[in-house]
């Protein structure tokens, strides 16, 4: 046999060898479903604590179904955007592995209330009025039931267990809190712009487009950038009027950081209503009362990927 022949021998069986590698390499692809808590998000990635992981690095695309499980028996889907994924939520993700080891998610389903659950934490406050309320009135339910169970319990003991009851409850809410959300610590804020609002508006005043779409051009210059939007509300009128004004003015204020800042879904977490809670000013004064009507962006970086 001579030399060219040879060498022509040795590319055709190489190139076998290849083709088999490849075809190996996507029979192995399987698609694996994992489930577990988010505890961390960084653009177009976000980490999972499994029971086999701590942090297990899940690779989002464009192609990536977002949805949100809901009825009884979890059946019906509703679509949610990306913005959805905020750590502290407890997801359901189905997709293959990767080279480097990266689950490429193709779906993502969490539940509506563990989706609240999660907001709440990333919003970084303690139960507001209308879930404290919530608490009483179930608390109440169960002082009934004990009531029919124990005839003999005198009115001020019935008092008594139910204040304690409540504080229980509280503290065990800030504590489960403080443990599943802890890496919010592990940003750094960046820049920071706050938007006021008229008594009972929710429109963006003009005055403060040009500082968000600033605030937007500097986060694209920064590595992994997140954009955390808060709204809140004076204590002026129900609690069920001033949750939903936080809620539309920090939905207002995304919006437009999205379509006129340019900024992708990926780097946006879920808009907080903060309702209530966190008032910097007198809310007994017109002044303090401004101060409270206000939406809070802020640009972070993870100080993993930051250095510090």
């Amino acid at each position: 046999m001579n030399r060219s022949r040879f060498v022509e021998i040795a590319l055709i069986v190489g190139s076998s060898l290849a083709t088999l590698l490849l075809l190996s390499g996507a029979a192995t692809a399987q698609t694996v479903k994992v489930e577990g808590l988010i505890n961390g998000r960084s653009g177009d990635t976000m980490t999972l604590q499994t029971s086999d992981s701590p942090k297990l690095v899940v690779e989002l695309t464009d192609d990536t179904q977002v949805a949100q499980v809901q009825g009884v028996f979890k059946a019906r889907r509703k679509e949610m955007s990306m913005a959805a994924l905020t750590p502290g939520l407890k997801v359901k993700v189905e997709g293959t592995f990767d080279t480097q080891n990266r689950l490429v998610a193709t779906k993502v389903t969490f539940k509506g209330n563990d989706l609240e659950q999660a907001e709440a934490i990333q919003a970084g406050v303690q139960p507001a009025k209308s879930q404290i309320q919530q608490t009483q009135q179930e608390l109440e339910q169960q002082k009934v039931a004990l009531q029919q169970q124990q005839q003999a319990l005198q009115q001020q003991q019935q008092e008594m267990a139910q204040a304690q009851a409540e504080t229980a409850a509280n503290k065990a809410a800030i504590e489960e809190a403080n443990k599943r959300f802890g890496q919010l610590d592990d940003y750094n804020i960046l820049d920071e712009v706050t938007v006021y609002f008229s008594n009972g508006k929710v429109a963006l005043d003009p005055q403060y487009k040009p500082q968000l779409l600033q605030l937007a051009e500097k986060a694209k210059g920064v590595n992994g950038y997140m954009i955390q939007v808060k709204g809140y509300a004076s204590s002026v009128g129900s609690v069920a009027l001033n949750q939903q004004l936080s809620e539309d003015r920090a939905g207002n204020v995304t919006e437009f950081l999205q379509q006129q800042g340019h900024i992708a879904l990926t780097r946006m977490l879920a808009p907080g209503a903060m309702g209530e809670s966190r008032q910097v000013g007198n809310d007994q004064t017109a002044e303090g009362q401004a101060q409270n009507r206000r939406v809070v962006v802020r640009v972070l970086q993870n100080k993993g990927i930051a250095g510090t």
